[in-house]
């Protein structure tokens, strides 16, 4: 029988997509769930707009972070299988379907996955880009995945309370992370469903791409760091990104050397790099045209090879100087 499944949502300041969000899992299909939202302290008008819906809202005193937030709504839930998503992800009709059946046939030992679909609710064009981007990176090794992401998890609750839910002690994003790797080294399996999909709400402008990447590159290097794999080929943080950066510096220190110090006899070797870092990319630019054909694909491999990378050493390297300021009590293992 479909087990009853625990919609868990944090909420913080959410009031832009909160609706969409709830709109969109009370249009699932499923027969028989239930919807959690924990506000985390939100200072805006998304309370007011979550109690429109038929959901059970808790509130936590203070802004705890979303680690906190999930926790609480696993406390508080009745289901079998618990589902966690974010505010700002929309559910497909058939997501809490597919996640149940893939639970059922995987067993209460496998924690199971999904992704965003390819094109996001907004139809901006770096929110496309970002879509694809963590489509493609979270989908591509599905079997052996190196995490499973809270914004399409779903788990059996009893494997959910015997590991502790997530560590709350820990950085403000990643904890997704951390808690996967923590129940692979239980004996848990992790696996990816394809077509287990939500929407995500971006809303992405360019200097909002470049800043999300610089804060997901900053928390991602800390987290590396203490966890001993920086080079990990880790969903977002796959090891063809960490090659599309380490070219992009490449590429920086040959014009450096060429033109200031004198040495042009090094230009030619600029186009092999940047054809090297396309091909090691060669899946993720089939993706990007995929899904909006030549045009797109042309600017956004342009954007992904030219101008992404220094958002994300820009992080790495914040988050290296930031991890090497730490007290080796305080950083993350």
């Amino acid at each position: 029988m479909a087990p009853f499944i625990s919609v868990i949502i944090p909420n913080r300041n959410g009031v832009a997509t909160i609706d969409k969000c709830l709109a969109a899992v009370f249009s699932s299909g499923y027969p028989d769930f239930e919807v959690i939202v924990v506000d985390d302290g939100s200072e805006d008008n998304s309370v007011a707009v979550i109690r429109t819906f038929p959901c059970e809202l808790l509130r936590l005193e203070k802004h705890s972070g979303a680690a906190r937030a999930r926790n609480v709504g696993a406390a508080h839930s009745k289901g079998e299988a618990l589902f966690f998503t974010d505010a700002d992800c929309l559910l497909q009709e058939d997501t809490l379907s597919i996640a149940s059946k893939t639970l059922a046939g995987e067993g209460p030992t496998t924690v199971v996955g999904g992704t965003y679909t390819r094109t996001p609710y907004d139809k901006r064009f770096f929110s496309r880009f970002q879509s694809v981007f963590i489509h493609y990176s979270e989908t591509k090794n599905a079997d052996h995945p190196d995490y499973v992401a809270t914004h399409a998890m779903v788990i059996d609750a009893r494997t959910f309370r015997k590991n502790n839910g997530f560590a709350e002690a820990f950085l403000p994003i990643l904890e997704d992370v951390e808690f996967s790797h923590r129940l692979r080294r239980a004996g848990y399996t992790l696996v990816v469903h394809p077509e287990l999909q939500v929407q995500h709400v971006f809303n992405y402008s360019f200097l909002g791409s470049l800043r999300n990447a610089v804060k997901k590159s900053l928390y991602w290097t800390i987290y590396s760091l203490g966890n001993g794999d920086l080079l990990a080929d880790s969903g977002a943080a796959s090891l063809q990104l960490k090659l599309n950066v380490g070219a992009y510096v490449l590429s920086a220190l040959l014009l450096l050397l060429a033109f200031p110090i004198g040495r042009p006899f090094l230009l030619p070797l600029i186009p092999g790099v940047i054809l090297f870092n396309l091909v090691l990319n060669r899946g993720l630019i089939r993706a990007l045209y995929r899904t909006g054909g030549a045009v797109f694909a042309a600017g956004a491999t342009l954007y992904y090879v030219m101008v992404y990378p220094l958002a994300v050493g820009t992080g790495a390297l914040l988050g290296a100087l930031r991890y090497l300021a730490m007290p080796k009590r305080a950083r993350p293992a």
